[in-house]
């Protein structure tokens, strides 16, 4: 495809267009939102539980290493949480666009697509994952700036199927768009690390309860931290179509068609 936008002056990503209409589709579809990421997050959260301990999954104490068995359990249960947000990210883009397009939400039309990238997009993930990690290592602002420049690695895959190449082709959509996406993605950290906190504090108060209440907790935290990773995932496919739409001339009819 040619670049739509050689010889023109640069075109706005819309950052507030964009934040205002993944705010419309996280509200306007809650519930099929929380349906999508629900069962996949609780299904992470208890088996991260079983490996590390469900106050430890959750984040109510913190993780102690005893020996090599802790390391592996606290490994596999942060690849097993990568692997849930990728399915969950999967869906939830497929979802996005749906909306956009005021199509009908078919949450079982979503399944096969997603799970067919999984692989991959869990693999990128996590290697995403570790550059932010030493990115936020150096004074923060690194972590995000690649954060940014890595940001459409799943609609990329999900869409594009291009599967390992995914980094290179999501750096070549955010050059030049990279500062504005800094500034939607710090808005929708923050957003989903009020919504953790909120979570958090009222499994806490459950907690408590004993048993019971953990068991409730852990419901509830899976509920409420799906609002939070629903609206990144919505907020980045949106941000995907704005590029593809700048850069390469597709509209968002072109990009959903690949579902049908």
């Amino acid at each position: 495809m040619t670049d739509a936008s050689l010889g023109q002056p640069k075109a706005s990503l819309g950052v507030g267009s964009i934040i205002g209409e993944s705010f419309s589709i996280l509200f306007g579809h809650f519930i099929q939102v929380i349906i999508i990421g629900f069962v996949p997050t609780l299904i992470g959260f208890v088996i991260s539980g079983l490996l590390t301990g469900f106050n430890v999954a959750l984040g109510i104490e913190p993780q102690e290493f005893t020996g090599p068995g802790s390391v592996v359990a606290s490994i596999l249960s942060v690849v097993i949480n990568m692997v849930v947000y990728s399915i969950t990210t999967a869906l939830l883009v497929q979802l996005a666009y749906d909306a956009k397009l005021a199509r009908p939400i078919q949450i079982g039309r979503y399944i096969g697509p997603a799970i067919s990238v999984v692989v991959p997009l869990a693999i990128m993930t996590i290697a995403v994952t570790i550059l932010v990690v030493i990115g936020l290592m150096l004074l923060i602002v690194p972590g995000i700036w690649v954060y940014a420049v890595f940001a459409v690695i799943a609609p990329v895959i999900v869409i594009e199927r291009v599967g390992f190449g995914a980094m290179a082709r999501s750096r070549a959509l955010t050059k030049e768009y990279r500062w504005p996406i800094v500034g939607a993605l710090v808005l929708a950290i923050i957003l989903s690390m009020i919504i953790s906190f909120v979570a958090l504090f009222v499994v806490g108060l459950i907690a408590v309860l004993g048993t019971v209440g953990l068991i409730i907790g852990v419901i509830l935290f899976a509920a409420i931290s799906t609002l939070g990773a629903g609206y990144i995932s919505i907020l980045i496919a949106l941000i995907y179509a704005r590029l593809r739409e700048i850069k390469e001339g597709v509209n968002v009819d072109q990009i959903a068609s690949v579902f049908d």
